[in-house]
């Protein structure tokens, strides 16, 4: 009988004290109440013994916390309407207060960010949306962060996930990205005509000084055209090619010979006829024309 009540008696000491241990993981901090007050000790990670009937342990966790924020509908300051998402990263810094202060901070936190949204998204241009995030995550960051801290949470980042803009809006941009490219296309076009209108007038002035150049540049541009051997190239001659051709055909025919000025004898009379006649076959046997030139 009194083994029975031994037994009894340990059996129920076991229970007691199994019902008084607690394991409180790495990433967590835990929180005693003692008759419905904290104890102002936070109980690190380890095997935390209570006191049963007593004591009751609330876990905290202390990792980040990845928070979506639903889509927000709204007005941008330039009168466009988007719908515009977000991502909360937030952790608990101050278990106490995290436990007390606030009923539930995940929820606490989440609608804070959701009306910070709205008031971000009123106040910015559609423009700072979509080009200048960084700053708008900033802002957000600090609106969110303000109440937060009084509830035993630390805002760590805030990012705007995705910004979406109805059709009419999307097309509208479209077509400014396209007349915007177009519009840099002809500039950029022009530039390259006019500077090369620059290298054009110099290279003439060059070959003004010396016309030989001319001429090689026009044999060079002929062998490139010929090298395609898809078309057919019509070569222009030059005059002065022409009248040097036609000298040298006229300088080898028979009776041809540079007219010589003969030198007038002292003996002929100052009333002698300047010009005497001559008959047409002698004009044709001395091959003089008329114009001095010899045939």
């Amino acid at each position: 009988m009194v083994l029975e009540i031994i037994s009894g008696v340990l059996a129920a000491g076991a229970v007691g004290l199994a019902s008084s241990m607690r394991v409180v993981r790495q990433f967590e901090r835990g929180l005693v109440f003692r008759f419905g007050r904290v104890r102002p000790k936070v109980r690190d990670a380890g095997l935390v013994a209570l006191v049963p009937f007593v004591d009751r342990l609330q876990r905290v966790n202390m990792q980040v916390i990845t928070l979506p924020v639903p889509a927000q509908d709204g007005i941008t300051r330039d009168n466009v309407t988007v719908r515009v998402d977000a991502v909360v990263y937030f952790r608990v810094i101050d278990p106490v207060t995290a436990a007390v202060n606030v009923q539930d901070y995940r929820f606490a936190v989440g609608q804070v960010a959701q009306t910070s949204l709205r008031s971000i998204i009123g106040k910015s241009d559609l423009d700072d949306l979509l080009s200048n995030r960084e700053r708008l995550n900033q802002g957000l960051e600090l609106m969110i962060d303000s109440p937060a801290l009084g509830w035993g949470v630390q805002i760590d980042r805030v990012e705007i996930k995705d910004v979406a803009l109805p059709e009419t809006m999307k097309r509208s941009m479209s077509r400014q990205a396209e007349a915007e490219r177009e519009r840099r296309a002809r500039v950029i076009s022009a530039d390259g005509e006019l500077q090369a209108s620059h290298k054009l007038a110099q290279a003439a002035a060059a070959m003004a000084d010396t016309p030989a150049a001319l001429q090689l540049r026009l044999l060079e541009t002929v062998v490139q055209v010929a090298s395609e051997k898809n078309s057919t190239l019509v070569l222009p001659f030059p005059v002065e090619l022409l009248r040097f051709l036609d000298h040298h055909t006229r300088s080898g025919e028979p009776g041809y010979s540079v007219a010589q000025p003969e030198r007038v004898s002292d003996d002929i009379p100052d009333n002698a006829p300047a010009d005497l006649p001559v008959d047409e076959e002698t004009a044709e046997r001395n091959g003089v024309v008329e114009d001095g030139r010899v045939g």
